[in-house]
């Protein structure tokens, strides 16, 4: 049986949807993560890692091995990393060349997490990769390709200059059970989306555990969880603040992206109740945690007995920056 751990004693790291409100811009939501990526440095955060969403008028981060670079150049040790690049998207030669350079120039900093979705819609999907032939059932042999650029082959005839020799960590992410299989069969750490995928988590972890055949990287599995956290110092303020959040799920059900919107005093008034169940499935209160300091303690504590995971990322989709970074702090003195 194994050991019940305490998220003080495991990393907690952040993944960064680099907000843009309805009365920001990309500029002033790109300066506002490189000041959370600097708190979240000294702080004792483990992981920075940003998103690739496309055609989304509320995030920032599409060309995010620019964005990486950007904030790997604006720190000194954090790891900065994707979470994820879709790999679908690209070609995955232009991938490994891209973190190739990120790798050098900030060695030893660079995490490359994979998704195979591909993080818009399909008008998108198409200006992106000029064709809709490509299928998520590639994915695999996306992942097995870029891993071969980087491992190298002498007799290769097309080599990732820079990229081939490095040690990236590769990571796949996911929200259901293929990457968590995938994942396994291939030997590497496993991220599960559990902040938007929350009943899935269990049952995903269990497959990716079970099935997990060890690498030359990495001799047992290695699983992270995701979870949103506002945290405020009253419970009044962190639901106002998570009122942002629940919006934007909504925008996203009508088909509506929009820019993150400012907080109201009461949800119920801008969602139906079908719409009101739908988020309280999606943004389940075990991965969802809104609250004061004693609040998300405990139920961090209870979603990682439950998970056993090996490391915790954190979203949080706050209107305001200074209580996004208020919301962080909370959780940084809690690892104290």
């Amino acid at each position: 049986m194994s050991k019940v751990k305490c998220f003080k004693n495991i990393p907690l790291s952040i993944l960064d949807l680099a907000p843009i409100t309805e009365e920001g811009t990309a500029r002033e939501s790109i300066k506002n993560s490189v000041e959370l990526a600097k708190r979240a440095e000294k702080w004792g955060f483990h992981r920075y890692w940003l998103a690739e969403h496309h055609n989304m008028p509320g995030i920032a981060s599409s060309a995010t091995s620019v964005l990486m670079g950007h904030i790997a150049g604006a720190t000194e040790s954090i790891r900065v990393g994707s979470g994820g690049v879709m790999l679908p998207n690209h070609a995955p030669l232009v991938i490994a060349e891209q973190f190739g350079t990120l790798e050098s120039i900030y060695p030893g900093r660079i995490d490359l997490g994979l998704g195979r979705a591909p993080g818009t819609d399909q008008a998108t999907s198409y200006a992106l990769r000029r064709t809709l032939n490509s299928s998520p059932e590639e994915f695999p042999q996306q992942v097995a390709e870029l891993q071969h650029y980087f491992k190298g082959t002498p007799t290769a005839r097309v080599k990732a200059y820079p990229g081939q020799g490095l040690n990236i960590p590769i990571w796949l992410l996911g929200s259901s059970g293929f990457s968590a299989r995938l994942s396994a069969q291939m030997g590497l750490p496993f991220s599960f989306a559990s902040h938007f995928s929350p009943d899935y988590t269990l049952p995903a972890l269990k497959i990716y555990r079970e099935n997990f055949k060890p690498s030359d990287e990495w001799k047992e599995p290695y699983a992270m969880v995701g979870v949103n956290v506002i945290a405020a110092d009253t419970e009044e303020r962190a639901k106002w603040l998570a009122t942002s959040q629940q919006q934007q799920f909504l925008s996203l059900g009508r088909g509506e992206a929009t820019p993150l919107k400012a907080p109201v005093e009461d949800i119920h008034a801008v969602a139906s109740s079908y719409e009101q169940a739908a988020l309280q499935k999606s943004l389940d209160p075990r991965t969802t945690i809104v609250g004061t300091k004693e609040t998300v303690q405990k139920k961090l504590q209870n979603f990682l007995e439950e998970t056993n995971a090996d490391e915790i990322i954190i979203n949080s989709q706050i209107y305001y920056q200074e209580d996004r970074l208020r919301s962080y702090e909370i959780v940084a003195e809690l690892m104290e």
